[in-house]
């Protein structure tokens, strides 16, 4: 592999490296389990770059063994480990077979070697895939590598993982210092290893400090718990609050019971797909920022579906909820099977620009996807739009206008069949905004839109029909409530306890969160 050859020249840089030989070499790649682990461990205490290559080359699955020699075959090049000169090998060389344990001791070998390397990166991934290390062979390696770690943060993390290890020694001031330092960490590993620890633990003394440990970790872990239940509450309630401000327009604003509307956020999530597709083929180099083209073209794709639907459709069942609620049922089954004609009725792919892959890890057992941040963010960012344009602009003053007193906006000279189609298109694209949103968090396909439509609903009832204000409480209350729920009773009932909930708020108040003053509300 091409990333061996590239570790290589950053592995190790230890003064006390030890040249690897024909006979570590042999003990690494053959005999029983527990023996090749020891060997290992040995090696890697004291290893240079050949011994960074062999055990590389042996996860790589890249070894052969003839007799007491081991060879590195690569691309059908056999070369000896010790000198790294190409050789001869015996035609009855045979592969070294490494079973699932030794493959993860290779593994955890091969992280422990990275935390020698220049590259912050790397040392940063050697950490993370050591910290449910419990063996005190690689002890010496760890404590070297955090003695020369310059970077604090790293430095803090390779210091819980040192005193995991340390957890398991035979010392009992060790495995006392351990109990210490390990009451700062928050990962859940910790807590495992805790846990196995005190099953075996026979001495009192650390027994009780072990238990203290263990209860200050689990309260870390909680509390990120819960915070971790409030982001995903507040990250699912952004979804709904875009998802809601279309119906807030088209539903709440001008009275249309919009099924399709789901249909018309799937709209905008192929337009994403699509957009992704063109990226890849005709310009690749700049795929990180497909996203920003495919924002305006979601929205313009389904404010044109939007707009046709209000023109053909629409336009002919104002004041009729019954008729545009069975009209919009049969447009959303069409629309699906339109798209299942043209995609395939199977689920495509969406891939996150490289800016949004990972996340911000603030405790260990809670890390804020970068996605999902910026999501909340664009929820926001559309939400503001969306009051200026209603609030503050020539359009939104007509749009209010009409949808509030449609004659005698007529009598003032404002064309109010344009208007509609004007606000219905509006109201339209920003689903499909909502389409381009949810592509980003999971695959896209013809049913997408109908796992939301029927909360959008609830959302811009349990607000107040009409009311921004109110789309914006409900939809960021019911995703938190949902959220919260589900950590205690499981999702099926979550989902019910929330519908019930929205069925007891609106028998005792039918207007919502927020009621409609003035003429608006008498008429």
């Amino acid at each position: 592999m091409i990333k061996s050859f590239v570790l290589l020249a950053v592995l190790w840089t230890a003064a006390s490296a030890h040249a690897l030989t024909a006979a570590e070499a042999k003990a690494i790649a053959s005999g029983e389990t527990d023996a090749r682990i020891e060997a290992l461990n040995k090696a890697v205490a004291t290893a240079d770059d050949k011994t960074a290559a062999f055990i590389q080359a042996l996860t790589d699955d890249a070894v052969k063994l003839a007799g007491d020699k081991a060879f590195i075959v690569r691309d059908g090049k056999p070369t000896d480990p010790v000198t790294g000169a190409a050789t001869a090998m015996p035609a009855d060389a045979e592969d070294v077979i490494n079973n699932n344990r030794m493959r993860g001791e290779l593994d955890s070998a091969m992280a422990a070697l990275k935390l020698f390397s220049p590259d912050e990166k790397l040392r940063r991934e050697a950490v993370k895939a050591m910290q449910s290390e419990t063996d005190e062979a690689k002890l010496p390696l760890i404590e070297k590598a955090f003695a020369a770690e310059a970077n604090p943060e790293i430095k803090l993390q390779l210091g819980m993982v040192r005193a995991a290890v340390l957890l398991s020694s035979s010392d009992k001031a060790k495995r006392l210092e351990a109990a210490r330092l390990l009451a700062t960490s928050g990962h859940p590993s910790t807590k495992t290893a805790l846990l196995e620890r005190l099953k075996t633990e026979s001495d009192p003394e650390v027994k009780a400090a072990l238990e203290a440990t263990l209860r200050t970790v689990e309260g870390a872990l909680a509390w990120g718990d819960k915070i971790a239940a409030m982001f995903s509450g507040i990250s699912l309630g952004s979804i709904l609050l875009l998802v809601a401000l279309g119906l807030a327009i088209t539903y709440g604003l001008m009275g249309v019971i919009n099924m399709a509307h789901g249909e018309l956020m799937m709209i905008g999530a192929y337009a994403t797909y699509v957009v992704q597709g063109l990226f890849q083929k005709y310009a690749p180099g700049a795929f990180d920022w497909y996203l920003l083209a495919a924002v305006p073209v979601s929205f313009a794709a389904s404010a044109l579906m939007g707009a046709a639907l209000e023109r053909s459709v629409i336009r002919f069942l104002y004041g009729r909820p019954l008729e545009t609620l069975l009209a919009t049922w049969g447009i959303s089954l069409m629309l699906q099977q339109l798209v299942r004609s043209v995609f395939g009725a199977q689920n495509v792919g969406v891939e996150n620009p490289s800016w949004m892959s990972g996340g911000v890890v603030l405790m260990g057992n809670l890390q804020l996807p970068w996605n999902r941040i910026i999501i909340i963010g664009f929820a926001m960012a559309v939400l503001l739009g969306m009051a200026f344009l209603i609030g503050r602009t020539r359009l939104g003053l007509f749009v209010r206008g009409v949808t509030q007193n449609r004659p005698i906006a007529s009598c003032m000279g404002v064309n109010t069949a344009r208007i509609d189609t004007y606000a219905f298109a509006l109201g339209s694209g920003i689903a499909g905004l909502a389409g381009c949103a949810l592509s980003q968090i999971g695959n896209v396909g013809p049913d997408l839109g109908q796992g939301y439509i029927v909360d959008s609903f609830m959302v811009v009832v349990l607000g107040g029909v009409g009311q921004l204000a109110g789309t914006v409480y409900a939809a960021l209350g019911l995703g938190v409530l949902n959220k919260l729920l589900e950590g205690w009773t499981g999702a099926v009932l979550a989902k019910i306890a929330v519908l019930v909930f929205i069925i007891i708020f609106i028998q005792k108040r039918p207007q919502g969160i927020f009621a409609m003053k003035g003429r608006s509300a008498e008429a």
